[in-house]
């Protein structure tokens, strides 16, 4: 694959009325990423009166939007009737006809249901990509993640759709994480590749065809324990079983949090306990925090869009920012492209295509 060099500067366009707490938290995640990162320029789409505050800022331009999509807003609201939302303004800077004006990625703690479905509409996905799929990192015991995908996009899905999602988050990987040959494990029952479903074993056959051809770095299947063990870098799964994942890291996270709060509220012995207990708890409670690994990627896009979690405080919405700038500087799409490119005829060509790639012969269209 052709070596790619990073960009020198990339334009974040931010969709700052989103999420549960829209300017309140953007903008101040806004700039304080601004401070830590000098080549970076930031397009502030919202309202006129909540971007005030940020028309001196260094590096930064508002465009002014005179609607807003809501957490509960329905999907086809936000897709056809507020024409005017921040959420859709910010992704259109992604078209923008001015090479020196056109955004690189666009970042949003807005509705996920409306932002997949504005962002498919307005960019459309790439070649050889039939449905994009969302992707977040895991934490791992070792203080590591674990990059899964979809995590609710596609609840029904292919065997050739779970290929693209192992092709997508491995060059997300690369791009933001440096990673330059990430494994990929496809979420199962069990690791014998006889186990799982018609389409998890299709899938598994065509991610072996993938490998042998060099194109993806497949360790094979593994469960679901495996994603906090870091046994793969990556691992793929459909969305329905994704999102129930996502799901419960969440609500861990929160246990954790509430339990140590109870612990501190109850009687004086049970305070002293828990106070002996605190740094253990409080180190546990950092490495599963949701904050640090907040900015869900939506791949397979003609633009790179970051979905930040709704409910994100300014430092969690920084960390968004701050993924969705490694992906626009390591030129993530044309990483997606080069993947799927080499990769469409595995995807296509069925059975024998499986085969021949598996054995290392070359096919022709």
């Amino acid at each position: 694959m052709p070596v790619l060099t990073p960009l020198s500067s990339v334009r974040l366009a931010v969709d700052c009325m989103g999420g549960d707490h829209g300017a309140s938290v953007t903008l101040p995640a806004c700039r304080a990423f601004l401070d830590t990162h000098p080549d970076a320029h930031l397009i502030l789409v919202g309202s006129a009166a909540a971007l005030e505050s940020a028309r001196q800022w260094p590096r930064c331009e508002s465009v002014i939007a005179s609607e807003v999509v809501t957490m509960d807003d329905p999907v086809e609201l936000a897709l056809r009737r507020k024409k005017d939302s921040s959420m859709r303004v910010a992704l259109a800077q992604l078209k923008d006809d001015d090479p020196a004006r056109v955004a690189q990625a666009c970042v949003s703690a807005g509705n996920t249901g409306a932002l997949m479905a504005l962002a498919r509409y307005l960019l459309k996905t790439l070649d050889g990509i039939d449905r994009p799929a969302i992707a977040t990192l895991m934490p791992t015991r070792d203080d590591g993640f674990t990059t899964v995908l979809d995590l609710g996009a596609n609840v029904d899905c292919t065997a050739e759709h779970l290929l693209q999602f192992a092709l997508l988050g491995s060059a997300l990987m690369v791009a933001v994480d440096g990673k330059d040959d990430p494994s990929v494990g496809l979420l199962n029952i069990g690791e014998e590749a006889i186990k799982g479903s018609e389409t998890i074993k299709r899938a598994g056959e065509l991610m072996r065809a993938a490998a042998a051809d060099g194109q993806l770095n497949f360790y094979g299947n593994v469960e679901g324990n495996d994603i906090f063990k870091g046994t793969t870098d990556i691992v793929v799964c459909d969305g329905f079983v994704g999102n129930v994942l996502l799901k419960s890291v969440e609500g861990l996270a929160t246990m954790i949090s509430d339990f140590i709060r109870q612990e501190f509220a109850r009687g004086p012995f049970s305070k002293l306990a828990a106070l002996a207990a605190y740094p253990v708890l409080r180190r546990f409670k950092h490495r599963v925090d949701p904050r640090r690994y907040n900015g869900a990627a939506l791949l397979g896009l003609r633009g790179l869009v970051f979905k930040s979690h709704g409910s994100a405080d300014a430092f969690a919405f920084e960390q968004a920012l701050k993924r969705a700038y490694d992906a626009a500087r390591n030129r993530l799409i044309e990483r997606v492209q080069d993947r799927v490119a080499h990769t469409s005829m595995v995807c296509a060509g069925g059975p024998e295509a499986t085969a021949a790639a598996a054995a290392g012969t070359p096919l022709t269209a």
